[in-house]
């Protein structure tokens, strides 16, 4: 686990929102490395903030969180993805497995949903880790500007229900990996770290 991070920005830095057991952190650090080709930092956990807490819904506002990390925790990586085990929503859904800034550079993802036994199914790690990769990798093409995908085994394809990640892969079909090879391209090119 590294602390106080102030590295080159061409990586993603994984941060807990609250306590995340740290195997979790350690896959999703080598799947998106592996996933993107791009190095990935593990950060020290902040505090869930007690405003983001909607009492009526017994949730968090996912996009009062992402406000907040903007505020208050800015970073010198290219990307930040936020992992916490609460549960999510937008106030238009009744909760989401993850939200991101489109072409921006902040994320989340919840744990909450991903596992079985939340369906009241048996516990499975794998298929808890599964799905908890794809959340990830989900919204890092987000902030890399991919839209949804029709592709149902596209890792873009959108997640209404957990049914939707267990059916998707977690790979990038042929246009979205092009499309994030290019995205990612752009960024560095911006950055003026390539030429």
């Amino acid at each position: 686990m590294l602390n106080g991070l102030k590295e080159a920005p061409n990586c993603v830095t994984i941060r807990p929102i609250g306590p995340v057991e740290e195997y979790i952190l350690e896959y999703l650090s080598e799947f998106i490395a592996e996933r993107c080709n791009i190095k990935c930092l593990i950060d020290s956990e902040i505090e869930i903030p007690e405003f983001v807490y909607n009492k009526t819904r017994d949730q968090y506002n996912s996009k009062l969180i992402i406000k907040h990390l903007i505020e208050n925790h800015p970073v010198d990586t290219n990307k930040f993805i936020g992992v916490t085990n609460i549960d999510l929503f937008i106030p238009i859904l009744k909760y989401v497995f993850g939200i991101a800034q489109i072409e921006g550079n902040y994320s989340i993802i919840s744990t909450h949903r991903l596992y079985p036994e939340f369906y009241d199914k048996p516990s499975n790690p794998g298929l808890f880790i599964e799905r908890t990769k794809k959340t990830a990798l989900h919204e890092i093409g987000h902030t890399f500007g991919l839209t949804h995908c029709r592709d149902l085994e596209c890792v873009m394809h959108s997640s209404a229900r957990i049914k939707d990640t267990d059916i998707k892969s977690s790979f990038f079909c042929p246009t979205c990996s092009d499309l994030f090879k290019w995205y990612s391209h752009e960024k560095y090119k911006q950055a003026g770290q390539i030429n």
